[in-house]
């Protein structure tokens, strides 16, 4: 069933950052920019795949919590993908949000957010990820505490040096007007972040990772974290249109599926945005594992060809890499 969205952000909050400096966070502002930023994402993302079917579900928790999916299925360029937004409150923070920040436990929270994660038909066109939110989490008495968090990354299949390339140059000048270091920095927080410990290899190439982000105050953290959003569109439609016409053959596909297991034990095993839909009671499980591929396969012990491009994606891609050259600029 399709329902309004309920509104129950609070529109300001007395928030301490650092130890003493007290500061208005506009959590309305934030809802408003993200509602926003989910449209243009979906609307440009259609104009590339017209055949696509794109599901508009908006929901209602009563346990706490409103939001609006957007699914898309069964084009001819993105198999599946969501763009969701969504809203959520709870009584004390799970312990996905306090494993970092223990003094946090037992906090109620809320916390905003666009998630999404676009699975393409064609092996050559690599799945993308994108998430920006706000989390706040607020104590009767004492002062409330909020940050930023997010970032994208880029799965490829089959590697194109120059996409890897434009990928990261699109973040580093996301990233540029607030200080040299923030590129290299959540470059690395994601390449260390996107791991399976268990596999010993990166999910993808990489891209920008960040959390518990406040550090610029509220105004200029904000606009951080929209000039990161605003340029995931930039970094990944032109790769999309780039390789979305390549041919294929059934083996690249079956490669594919089988990369795409690595996605699936990521998401399951070590995503926070995940687990803490899961353990915080207030997410919606429909929108929580929309990002899983809709075909995948494990096949035992499998190794790629010497010297074919699948071994390539293991040798020349997956492996941590200056793809801007930086450390020798």
């Amino acid at each position: 069933m399709v329902i309004d969205c309920v509104d129950r952000a609070k529109p300001a909050l007395l928030t301490l950052i650092g130890e003493r400096i007290l500061t208005n966070v506009d959590t309305l502002a934030v809802k408003d920019f993200l509602l926003k930023l989910q449209e243009s994402i979906v609307a440009r993302l259609a104009a590339i795949d017209p055949d696509v079917t794109i599901v508009t579900d908006k929901w209602d928790r009563d346990s706490g919590g409103s939001g609006i999916s957007r699914v898309m299925s069964g084009g001819r360029v993105f198999e599946k993908g969501g763009v969701n937004f969504s809203h959520v409150f709870g009584k004390a923070m799970p312990a996905s949000a306090t494993a970092e920040r223990p003094e946090l436990a037992g906090r109620a929270f809320q916390a905003m957010g666009v998630s999404l994660v676009i699975h393409p038909l064609n092996p050559m066109v690599p799945t993308s990820h994108a998430n920006f939110r706000l989390f706040v989490a607020e104590k009767e008495g004492e002062e409330s505490v909020w940050w930023f968090g997010g970032g994208y990354d880029l799965t490829p299949y089959y590697g194109f040096e120059e996409d890897c390339v434009h990928w990261h140059r699109t973040a580093e000048r996301a990233c540029a007007p607030f200080g040299a270091n923030y590129y290299p920095d959540l470059k690395k927080r994601c390449d260390d972040y996107f791991f399976l410990k268990h596999r010993g290899e990166a999910r993808g190439i990489g891209g920008l990772f960040f959390d518990d982000f406040n550090e610029l105050g509220f105004e200029r953290s904000f606009a951080f974290v929209q000039s990161l959003a605003n340029s995931y569109l930039e970094a990944y439609v032109p790769i999309v249109e780039k390789r979305k016409d390549t041919e294929y053959t059934p083996e690249q596909r079956e490669f594919q599926e089988y990369r795409r297991g690595r996605y699936v034990e990521f998401n399951l095993v070590f995503d926070r945005g995940t687990l803490f839909g899961l353990q915080s009671g207030v997410g919606r499980i429909e929108s929580i594992l929309m990002s899983l591929p809709p075909t995948v396969r494990w096949v035992y012990d499998w190794k790629p060809a010497p010297g074919s491009r699948e071994e390539k994606l293991y040798t020349d891609f997956l492996p941590h890499r200056d793809w801007l050259k930086l450390a020798t600029a």
